[in-house]
């Protein structure tokens, strides 16, 4: 099974040698994949950006925009952005799509937060046939670039729910399943309901299984996690965001192992580890943890 680590994209004092920094530890160790989440509001970085930056500086990781909130997008900006991420990495992008829990960010945008799914349909189609070189319109030139991998990048589709995965099924090489505090139960979960959808849906591949949730191994990483739990989801209200911080503990080597161990257990072929601070101590604790399980 593969390890990925997500970039500290919300953290509001990373500083350009920081990030230089990540770009090269995770590019010099055994990670599959770096990858870089969406947030308008708040004080994080463009993932757009911070992406081509890493695909600049590296030779080898994936990059992988995790996850591209497409509903606020155009269809066809989204595409010519991919394929030009995909040119810059020499073919090393698996982008995963979804529509955000958000409002406040579509709203920043002035994007419409009604029949967000739906949309998202639409617009992977569009970005599929603006990648096979079909004009936006009739009598317009194609947009390029042409993606590096024939067809375009794979697309995972960020989904939970029952009624979203069986849409990915039409669309999706695979799925992105996320439980905060790293439950297998939780991730099991979406991966039987993605398992059905693809059936379903007649596919003759099994779709590709990726995980993350957060973790902090940095000093005094339980306190750190949780703060950064309880930052990231006081949008929805702050007992919720309580609730669901205090019960964070992915926060020791032996727990993290834990929840890699199971959901490899699980048939998972890549988790995202999502560091709650910009400390290189994360890296060095997500390192630790490879180490033991090799």
């Amino acid at each position: 099974m593969e390890i990925g680590v997500c970039l500290p994209y919300m953290e509001r004092d990373t500083t350009r040698a920081l990030l230089l920094e990540w770009f090269r530890r995770l590019e010099a160790g055994p990670f599959s994949s770096l990858s870089c989440g969406e947030r308008i509001t708040g004080g994080s970085q463009e993932m757009r950006a911070l992406l081509a930056g890493a695909a600049a500086v590296t030779e080898r990781i994936r990059i992988m925009p995790s996850l591209y909130v497409l509903p606020m997008h155009s269809a066809v900006w989204a595409a010519k952005e991919i394929a030009t991420l995909d040119l810059l990495s020499e073919g090393r992008v698996t982008v995963c799509v979804g529509v955000g829990g958000r409002e406040d960010d579509y709203r920043a945008v002035g994007a419409s937060f009604t029949r967000r799914h739906a949309r998202m349909d639409e617009q992977v189609a569009e970005m599929r046939r603006v990648w096979a070189g079909e004009p936006p319109f009739e009598g317009a030139d194609e947009v390029g670039p042409r993606p590096i991998q024939p067809g375009g990048p794979p697309i995972l589709a960020g989904a939970m729910g029952p009624k979203a995965i069986r849409r990915a099924a039409a669309w999706a090489q695979g799925i992105y399943a996320w439980s905060g505090n790293g439950q297998a139960p939780e991730i099991k979960r979406i991966f039987d309901l993605a398992e059905a959808g693809w059936s379903r849906a007649g596919r003759g591949e099994a779709p590709r299984r990726t995980a993350g949730f957060w973790y902090s191994l940095a000093p005094s990483g339980g306190e750190k996690l949780r703060r950064y739990v309880y930052d990231y989801l006081k949008i929805l209200g702050e007992k919720r965001a309580r609730v669901a911080a205090k019960a964070m503990d992915r926060c020791t080597p032996d727990a993290v192992r834990a929840s890699v161990d199971a959901l490899e257990e699980l048939g998972c072929e890549e988790v995202i580890l999502v560091p709650a601070t910009n400390e290189l101590a994360e890296i060095d604790g997500a390192l630790e943890v490879l180490a033991a399980r090799s």
